[in-house]
């Protein structure tokens, strides 16, 4: 189908307005001065900064585009979003605030920072940060793909679609490399007002324009498609599946270097509470985007790429002006989380893989503009890989979810366990990854999700092997910090006794 050059000219316009707003946000020289305030704002944002910030970071293209292609070929299975999300910010109420403490206590800016001030380990810090590394440039890729989908519908006839996605990822990564994670905070607010504004215009108006209204579309639905409406009780994606992938990405969430760097912007623990808190307002637009999915399958003709679905859906429901809207929505869902993500790799990259184990000499300004500059690497190499492997970006990034949730126990079980021990911590991650990525590769899940036999396979050994090495676990200021009030009560118990 031929794009609409109007859509594309709103489009094109409202992403060098973002990108601009970006720039602007780094004019003050101090956003460079050092990796903690270039990576996490120097810790000074608000509740309502953070929601904004987490929000964009959470809530991408991939969410928008990939939930309704879920819906339009799967139905009722990509509903499994709502409970993980819900799961996640329930379970982070608990953990996130004494994490926070504890890396704004001791200046630490990434998940493998504390693995390492936790443990005593620059082996454990440099593993999480290679996960971590590794996961996450597919989840950039898809940021890229999701752009290059969306410049296609909108530009086809008009524009070389490869060339103005390199290009304005090319502008993402300088705004990034200049104003550090100030950029995408501020330019996450005229994102995530889109998001509302746009798809719950889009989930009111379109049922109105095809059914006549809410009710007579599913009544349709029911009709003419109620396979779309349930879970399958059996096969490789069944309840068993929902259920276990519902709840291994609950518990991975968090633990992507983006989410965590989010987090860590927030100037206390209480802004960190109230983000948990109202964070699962956005579960509104997501219960409503996956029935986008369905009025695309009951609309669009057969044979439409699943992947292009919402896309195709607007193409054929609106004018130029509400296409250019819609498209540029996704289109900064695409751009600003592909930043906070860049920033986040960058930062694992520079201060857990370069400084721990390559330069432990390297003096703070230089450590910040290899930081910054780690970004043109990172967000290149997921050019080229999206480029290069553009059918693979779906299946890495769910097996990035099943990759990513075997740190867990190394960050969140260890803030409640005195004497986890480094070593066990290690092993189990290392047979966590082994167990995800043989069952992954030899098909072997039984309609289990893949991470979830990783995870139960690396908890058991770190509980079987932690006696072994118990002895060895020996006291740090991290550790000390973390049970200090445990301490104290103890000691208070045995006084009074």
């Amino acid at each position: 189908m031929q794009g609409n050059l109007t859509a594309l000219s709103i489009t094109i316009f409202i992403i060098l307005t973002v990108v601009l707003i970006g720039f602007l946000a780094g004019r003050d020289k101090s956003v460079r001065s050092s990796v903690e305030e270039w990576s996490v704002g120097g810790r000074r944002f608000g509740s309502l900064l953070v929601w904004f910030l987490v929000g964009a970071d959470l809530y991408t293209a991939y969410t928008f585009l990939g939930l309704t292609s879920t819906a339009y070929t799967a139905g009722s299975l990509a509903f499994f979003a709502i409970p993980y999300s819900v799961l996640a910010y329930f379970i982070s109420y608990f953990f996130l605030p004494k994490l926070w403490k504890v890396a704004n206590h001791h200046k630490l800016t990434t998940l493998a920072d504390y693995a390492r001030e936790r443990f005593d380990s620059k082996l454990l810090s440099s593993l999480i940060a290679i996960v971590g590394v590794l996961m996450l440039i597919p989840y950039i890729c898809l940021q890229l793909s999701g752009i290059q989908d969306t410049l296609q519908v909108a530009g086809t006839g008009f524009i070389n679609v490869k060339v103005v996605v390199i290009t304005s990822f090319f502008l993402v990564a300088l705004y990034t490399f200049f104003s550090g994670i100030k950029g995408p905070t501020y330019t996450a607010i005229i994102k995530d007002v889109l998001v509302w504004a746009i798809m719950l215009f889009m989930v009111v108006s379109l049922p109105i324009m095809h059914f006549g209204g809410w009710t007579p579309m599913m009544d349709t639905i029911i009709k003419d498609a109620p396979q779309l409406l349930t879970i399958p009780t059996e096969g490789p994606k069944g309840i068993p599946w929902f259920i276990t992938a519902s709840l291994v990405s609950a518990l991975a969430l968090f633990m992507w270097a983006h989410a965590a760097t989010g987090v860590f912007t927030a100037k206390s623990a209480d802004a960190i509470r109230k983000n948990a808190m109202y964070l699962p307002l956005y579960n509104i637009v997501l219960i409503l985007v996956v029935f986008l999915g369905f009025i695309a399958f009951l609309v669009l003709p057969d044979g439409t790429d699943p992947r292009f679905a919402l896309l195709r859906l607007i193409q054929t429901s609106y004018g130029g002006v509400g296409q250019g809207l819609a498209y540029s929505t996704i289109a900064l869902a695409s751009l600003i989380p592909c930043s906070i993500m860049a920033i986040g790799a960058s930062n694992l990259f520079a201060n857990n893989i370069y400084r721990d184990l390559i330069n432990p000499d390297v003096k703070g300004p230089k450590l910040t503009m290899i930081t910054r500059g780690m970004v043109f690497v990172v967000i290149g190499l997921a050019l080229l890989f999206g480029l290069v492997f553009p059918t693979a970006l779906v299946s890495l990034q769910l097996l990035g979810v099943s990759g990513m949730v075997q740190i867990f126990p190394a960050i969140v079980i260890s803030l409640f366990w005195k004497n986890q021990t480094r070593e066990a911590t290690i092993i189990g991650l290392l047979v966590g990854l082994a167990v995800t990525f043989t069952v992954y590769s030899t098909g072997t899940s039984m309609g289990i999700y893949e991470g979830f036999w990783g995870l139960s396979a690396n908890v058991l050994t770190v509980a079987a092997l932690n006696p072994f090495f118990v002895k060895k676990n020996k006291a740090n200021a991290v550790k000390e910090y973390l049970f200090q009030q445990q301490n104290n009560q103890a000691a208070s118990l045995k006084k009074g006794a």
